[in-house]
């Protein structure tokens, strides 16, 4: 195997509201998780919301720092893990993201990260949240061997299985505010989100979650 190719697993300490709230009851730093490809750690890739104040208009994003370090904050913190992998394993994880990429059926799995402190995780049916999308990119690398589903690793037990691979922890800064990602959207259209996201949700736990 190459040693010269690397995959880069990154934790963040959220700045939002949803993250503050998640380590006042969680009591744990760090609470979004997403895979960069490189190490200048420019592109994060994850499952997330489409712009900062959408909550539920969310799936598969290519994130920026700026995404991370709004508004007055100056800088956010990370946690970086930095796994080893085959020219073969490197080429699975970049053709499974395209296909995601590719595929606009994806949707966020909202019930899986809600209800993970109670259950666990469970699947549904092209859907992904930042953990589930992250653990299945982890368990690619054919590095780290996981001890169970995939879609059943929240975020601090994904920082515990890494431990061998820790590179950085570090505070990262924004080069500028990305305007159209932080946009006001209404109260009006974020219920609209709410609705279309659950419809599909409850549609795809019925009729197509079968055989998963």
């Amino acid at each position: 195997m190459k040693k010269d190719n690397y995959i880069y697993i990154v934790l963040i300490r959220a700045l939002t509201k949803l993250g503050k709230f998640s380590r006042l009851i969680s009591k744990y730093e760090y609470t979004h998780i997403a895979v960069s490809l490189s190490e200048e750690l420019n592109d994060f890739i994850t499952f997330s919301r489409k712009k900062h104040n959408t909550p539920f208009d969310a799936g598969f994003m290519h994130e920026l720092k700026e995404h991370y370090v709004f508004g007055n904050n100056d800088k956010v913190k990370i946690k970086v893990f930095k796994i080893p992998v085959s020219n073969d394993n490197l080429s699975k994880i970049k053709e499974y993201i395209k296909s995601i990429e590719e595929d606009t059926s994806y949707i966020f799995n909202l019930y899986s990260m809600i209800t993970m402190p109670i259950i666990h995780g469970f699947k549904i049916y092209k859907a992904h949240n930042c953990m589930s999308f992250t653990s299945k990119i982890i368990e690619l690398t054919n590095q780290v061997k996981l001890n169970k589903k995939y879609y059943k690793y929240n975020i601090k037990e994904l920082d515990i299985l890494l431990t061998p691979y820790f590179y950085k922890e570090e505070y990262i800064t924004k080069e500028k505010d990305d305007k159209k990602y932080m946009s006001r959207v209404s109260i009006l259209t974020n219920i609209k989100f709410f609705f279309k996201l659950n419809g599909k949700l409850i549609y795809r736990m019925i009729f197509k979650n079968q055989g998963l």
